[in-house]
């Protein structure tokens, strides 16, 4: 980026001549380019950090130097009536990326050190303490417009990346290529953890921005990576970590207001996280078929809900894990089964009408629970082993 020149405005000789260090403030005014590049050298020589600025960001640093010494004259003369903050309005925008504000903090204070030093040769004799005073307030008020305008700079900067980071969500709902994505979640901090989920669950009754600010504070408690974006009641936050996604969940639902929270399946990389996110809210479309699921549920603990939902990934997912599996163990483990479901979940009842002994009749449930890990006397799995069942048999399996 091309550097612009400090804008300044020359002092009034007449106002100049007007106060009581004049002499040193006329001569202070034509040394401005002295002091500047002698300040500018101090800093090469005691600031590591600006010996290892690129060219132009030390140029700008020294365009800032000198426009500072400028500006002094005007401010002494009347100093409500230069705003100190002018003097950062001439450096590139990306100065306040390269360089911090406790590193603006010791350039100003290394600045203050030459001039104070250049006093006595500027000043006449009773002018020195009133120059050495005024040179002492004026790096302050720098110092208070820097901060100002670093304040600034990351209000700017925070308000981009929260737009940034809904985006991100969004790219995630929708899917997204996974180039523009990766390049967009780098730009906002998002490392690349072990584990990543999506969790979904209702937004609080606070504005979007203290939501979105409250689940980066209690993620970063839990030593998570998150994402989060407010979609009307629905609140999306992408995490990640070395937890589990329930665990991750659990972590973050002080963040959630009051209703279900959903926790979609675990992915190895931000790339994939798209099927965790649709999994997650087709989990939250389900949940109200369930009024006792946990808080947070796995979104693959609402199969059966979201099977009956309508979810093509549920149904064939139930299908694949569940009755197949069933369908290994054997026709007489599949029927076993279906019997006892349809007795209501009577041993007794089962191995009288399949003729078998109760103890057989527990051999082949337990098959079942190891081929499926499902348990049939379970009221919760019987559930999901009647969906499987009946979504098996209309597919003529």
């Amino acid at each position: 980026m091309r550097l612009r020149a400090p804008v300044t405005e020359p002092c009034d000789a007449a106002l100049v001549a007007g106060t009581p260090h004049a002499t040193a403030l006329r001569r202070m005014s034509q040394a401005g380019g002295r002091l500047a590049t002698a300040a500018v050298a101090r800093m090469q020589e005691t600031l590591p950090w600006f010996r290892d600025l690129p060219p132009e960001h030390r140029a700008a640093v020294g365009l800032v130097v000198q426009d500072g010494i400028d500006s002094f004259v005007d401010w002494s003369v009347a100093p409500g009536g230069r705003e100190p903050s002018l003097v950062f309005r001439g450096a590139p925008r990306e100065l306040v990326r390269a360089v911090t504000l406790q590193q603006v903090v010791e350039a100003v204070r290394v600045a203050v050190e030459v001039v104070e030093g250049a006093v006595p040769d500027l000043a006449e004799p009773g002018e020195e303490q009133l120059l050495r005073e005024d040179v002492l307030r004026y790096s302050r008020e720098i110092a208070f417009a820097a901060a100002g305008v670093y304040a600034n700079a990351a209000e700017e900067r925070g308000a981009w990346d929260a737009r940034l980071e809904a985006l991100l969500v969004d790219a995630l709902l929708s899917g997204e290529p996974e180039d523009a994505l990766l390049s967009r979640a780098a730009a906002v901090g998002w490392r690349q953890p072990e584990v990543v989920a999506v969790v979904i669950g209702p937004t609080p009754a606070q504005e979007p921005e203290a939501v979105v600010d409250q689940a980066h504070n209690v993620a970063h408690k839990a030593g998570l990576d998150v994402l989060a974006g407010v979609h009307a009641e629905r609140l999306v936050i992408v995490a990640g970590g070395t937890l589990g996604p329930l665990e991750m969940a659990g972590a973050l639902l002080p963040v959630f207001g009051r209703g279900p929270v959903i926790a979609g399946p675990a992915v190895a990389h931000l790339r994939h996280a798209t099927g965790s996110a649709l999994a997650a809210l087709a989990g939250a479309a389900a949940v109200r078929a369930w009024p006792g699921a946990p808080r947070p549920v796995p979104a693959d603990a609402l199969l059966p809900e979201r099977a009956l939902a309508g979810d093509d990934e549920a149904r064939g997912r139930l299908v694949a894990e569940t009755y197949k599996s069933l369908r290994h163990s054997g026709d007489a483990v599949m029927e076993t089964v279906a019997t006892f479901l349809d007795l209501g979940g009577s041993i007794e009842a089962t191995g009288r009408a399949m003729f078998l002994h109760a103890n057989t009749v527990r051999y082949r449930l337990g098959k079942a629970a190891k081929a499926t890990g499902l348990t049939p006397s379970d009221a919760r799995d019987a559930f999901t082993l009647r969906i499987a069942l009946t979504l098996g048999r209309l597919q003529g399996l």
